[in-house]
């Protein structure tokens, strides 16, 4: 198993406990994040390696990225394994995949790109490289079966995970919140060059936030949760700095390693980057506003390729625009603070919003660790 980010490691270990159950001697190595590695996974090399994001970013890793791939091939040829599971990060795993086929290893892919989305002509290469898809939402199916591309549907594992009704009050009592305060739960991203770009705005967003609802008499509590202890210092030097350049600031800003599903359990909104956490915030009920920024000349490039109008994924699985996104110019601290206000004041609107956020847990809820791993096991030996 190769899983490139935080959220392939979330994926990979739901997986790894239904393959347990099933083969309690299964051996597992490849790329493991810690959930992984919790379960016995081995890995080779770091996750972290993997976890960039952005064209000019990937550009300058890109030697290295493609050194350790073939590392990574060789000793995957060499163990001969029963199947090889690319879990996401695509681009990595569609040339190990390939190769792999090519060799007489079976290949499935856990989560479909998003050819939906952007660059639909990868379907050819996806065809030439996996023997087996596995695909987390609805319409993706059909796209494969047009090109007769092995494919199931299985459900996203968070909407197993989740409960349909979070319980903000119990959450808030056990991280020991402020009752009369507003809660914003911050996710600047999961990666470290996602923190580098979103550690200052989120931050100056907190600031404006704050001084709104001041002005309406009430005070608000930030959570920002990180999942490593790279994300956090990143995220820490920018909160210092802010600090030194505005030493007046006072805002209630808590920094949390981890936690991220109790952080917005609480939180009464999100601002989240795009991305998992998106579905996450949808999964339990929140309000949210999605962000995103990278390099200019990586926009620029993204943009010309898209096929959708939205990023977000509630707003892919909706159909439409039922959280709103600011992304790259967009994104302001001004606009996004009074994007968050202006949700948490219509009371209405967010009645309807949970509506949605039901309909979309309800058909994504298909016990996905289950049908994934069945598909898993017709191609194992033992």
């Amino acid at each position: 198993m190769v899983a490139g980010e935080a959220s392939g490691d979330l994926l990979g270990y739901h997986l790894i406990q239904e393959l347990k159950s099933l083969h309690p001697d299964v051996e597992i190595f490849g790329i493991a994040g810690p959930k992984m590695m919790s379960l016995g996974a081995k890995s080779l090399f770091p996750i972290e390696r993997l976890s960039v994001r952005g064209y000019l970013e990937v550009l300058r890793h890109l030697w290295g990225l493609l050194k350790l791939r073939k590392q990574l091939y060789k000793q995957i040829l060499e163990a001969k394994p029963d199947v090889f599971i690319g879990i996401d990060a695509p681009d990595f795993n569609f040339w190990l995949e390939r190769k792999l086929k090519a060799k007489g290893i079976a290949t499935i892919h856990y989560v479909s790109p998003s050819i939906w989305a952007w660059r639909k002509n990868r379907i050819h290469k996806i065809k030439r490289s996996v023997s087996h898809m596995l695909a987390l939402f609805p319409f993706e199916p059909p796209l494969y079966q047009q090109v007769g591309v092995p494919v199931t549907y299985i459900g996203h594992p968070l909407a197993d995970a989740l409960p349909m009704e979070p319980n903000a009050g119990q959450t808030r009592e056990k991280l020991k919140l402020k009752k009369d305060s507003v809660v914003i739960a911050m996710l600047p991203g999961s990666r470290q060059s996602e923190v580098n770009f979103h550690a200052a705005l989120v931050l100056e967003t907190a600031i404006v936030f704050d001084r709104l609802m001041r002005e309406n008499g009430k005070k608000v509590q930030f959570l920002v949760p990180l999942v490593t202890r790279e994300t956090r210092d990143i995220f820490q030097n920018a909160w210092h700095q802010l600090l030194t350049q505005q030493p007046e600031t006072n805002i209630d800003l808590q920094i949390m390693f981890g936690h991220a599903h109790d952080a917005m359990t609480a939180a009464d909104a999100v601002l989240v980057a795009s991305g998992t956490a998106t579905l996450e915030a949808a999964l339990l009920k929140k309000p949210m506003v999605i962000t995103y920024k990278m390099s200019n000349m990586s926009w620029q490039l993204l943009k010309r390729m898209r096929l959708q109008p939205y990023v977000g994924l509630p707003n892919i699985l909706a159909g439409e625009f039922i959280v709103p996104e600011l992304l790259q110019n967009e994104a302001t601290p001004e606009s996004i603070a009074q994007t968050l206000y202006n949700l948490l004041a219509d009371k209405a609107g967010l009645t309807i919003l949970q509506e949605k956020y039901r309909s979309i847990h309800t058909q994504l809820k298909q016990n996905s660790a289950q049908k994934a791993a069945a598909v898993v096991k017709q191609f194992l030996r033992a």
